[in-house]
């Protein structure tokens, strides 16, 4: 974990990074199109080609400013098109791929040769100025040679020609040998058009897609569940039981979604194997680590497949269904679990109704612990997902404890839990306005005040997650004893927890 002493040096190292950013960029890319993420190294000329092999150099927010800066003066000097993202943080939200797509991933310059022959040749000298660089691999492009860096796929240049699909929506389109209009694919094995022959020299190495040691674990990935640029996450067969049974495969990448500090999806693999294990043996119903293993590029950890649904997708399908006993339930189990990891000297840092899962014997599940954090070694590094972060959160370097972030994120998640409206997305803003306006009336009021204290704007006033599990647990009491019929007969007796068990 990283010491609190070490804030100051990644505030100062995103400082630098931006400043030297940004005076690269008024050399190098003048051009700032109105309304987009990209600055382009000079305006568009006629002669220039509307399709073609285009070039993608790849690059992390750590090594961006020292990419441009040794491939920039050789493209000025060629006359060649080239963009790249206005700013760093523009470049993180291409690389995580949840904003703008997981095919953007990596796509840090982008190179525009004005025919095939010049992609060939400038291919080769960015390679050579990159040779000794890191980046993370764009997943749908052809990696050139052995390179590092350097990507490249045929595609549309300028974006004005498209094809009306069927459900009305527009794609890019680029045009066949005879003239015909088809799409500008950016999905696996699309790099190089069936139509077209690749003209880039093969490597002279070839890369294996899958490691000796995924072999040798008798792990059979056959469903991708998410990816993004830190790694993906895969529904797959565990054959090391017999029969094989169903299990979950999770993936981190070495250089994907690389933050301030250096830490990439290779290390939050990794690191969350430790946590699994670590809340494991404290008694947190984590799911079972069956085993890890790695590869030069790869970290895998390989745990239980659960069956079931996220609370997410629960609320989402049930709606006002939702009675107002069985939202309390999953809100005193969330808040138990909450209070257990806290209890095993963790915090979370992701509490979210995605992030826990409902099973078939009833039971609430937390999964998902990459940002998770010793209670007693803070973490400096922002971590977790928009809706669910405390007003403090904003502040960069994190200083203090952590444990008021899970906090106020147990307020969020309990809130969504007991609003009147339908659950829709787990990233919608927290709105300012009271939160007992928004809440179902029948909740008591209690609970109202509990979800208020939760979510106080002063991270020392917020109550533990301990405290709000015995909350809850008495109100779920008190409204079976005020309508035992309604009780038994329209709730199921589903979300199992002992809650006479609470304490303080």
């Amino acid at each position: 974990m990283i010491e609190p002493g070490q804030a100051s040096k990644y505030s100062k190292r995103q400082k630098l990074l931006a400043g030297r950013w940004e005076r690269l960029c008024k050399q190098f890319l003048p051009v700032a199109p109105a309304n987009s993420i990209w600055r382009c190294s000079r305006p568009g000329a006629p002669d220039d080609p509307s399709q073609g092999w285009k070039l993608h150099i790849s690059a992390t927010i750590l090594t961006a400013a020292k990419t441009l800066e040794r491939v920039a003066p050789f493209l000025h000097q060629n006359k060649t098109l080239f963009k790249a993202p206005r700013d760093l943080q523009e470049l993180s939200r291409l690389n995580c791929g949840l904003f703008y797509g997981f095919s953007q991933v990596g796509k840090f310059i982008t190179v525009y040769p004005r025919s095939e022959a010049d992609a060939i040749s400038i291919a080769y000298k960015l390679d050579q100025l990159t040779r000794n660089f890191t980046a993370p691999a764009i997943p749908y492009d052809r990696r050139f040679q052995n390179s590092r860096c350097i990507f490249y796929r045929f595609g549309s240049f300028t974006g004005i020609e498209e094809i009306v699909n069927r459900d009305g929506s527009r794609q890019q389109a680029i045009r066949k040998g005879d003239g015909e209009l088809v799409a500008d694919q950016r999905s696996p094995d699309s790099a190089v058009p069936d139509w077209l022959e690749d003209p880039f020299p093969r490597p002279t190495r070839i890369r294996r897609n899958t490691s000796p040691e995924f072999l040798r674990t008798r792990i059979r990935a056959f469903e991708a569940l998410s990816q993004r640029g830190k790694g993906g996450v895969y529904q797959a067969l565990n054959l090391n039981f017999s029969p094989a049974r169903l299990c979950v495969l999770k993936e981190g990448r070495r250089h994907g979604e690389t933050d301030w500090d250096g830490r990439d999806g290779f290390w939050r693999v990794k690191h969350e194997a430790q946590v699994l294990s670590a809340l494991s043996v404290a008694g947190v119903k984590v799911p079972e680590l069956y085993l890890t293993f790695k590869s030069p590029s790869h970290y895998y950890l390989v745990t239980e497949f659960i069956e079931g649904e996220s609370v997410q997708a629960y609320l989402s399908r049930k709606g006002k269904a939702l009675t107002d006993l069985e939202a309390l339930r999953i809100g005193c189990a969330i808040a138990e679990t909450v209070a257990q990891i806290h209890a095993a000297g963790w915090v979370w840092r992701d509490c979210k109704p995605l992030n826990f899962l409902i099973s078939q014997d009833g039971s609430i599940r937390p999964v998902d612990f990459e940002g998770a954090c010793r209670v007693d070694a803070p973490d400096v590094m922002p971590w977790g997902t928009e809706a669910y972060l405390p007003p403090e959160f904003r502040a960069f370097p994190q200083m203090g404890s952590r444990l008021p972030e899970d906090l106020y994120a147990l307020g969020a998640t309990l809130r969504q839990l007991l609003r009147v409206r339908k659950l829709k997305t787990e990233i919608q803003p927290i709105s300012k306005k009271p939160v007992n306006e928004k809440l179902r009336p029948h909740v008591p009021t209690v609970v109202k005040q509990l979800v208020s204290a939760l979510m106080d704007a002063e991270a020392g006033s917020r109550p533990t997650a301990r405290h709000a599990a015995k909350v809850l647990a008495q109100a779920i009491e008190e409204l079976r004893e005020q309508h035992p019929r309604k009780a038994v007969n329209k709730t199921r007796e589903r979300f199992k927890y002992d809650y006479s068990s609470q304490a303080v």
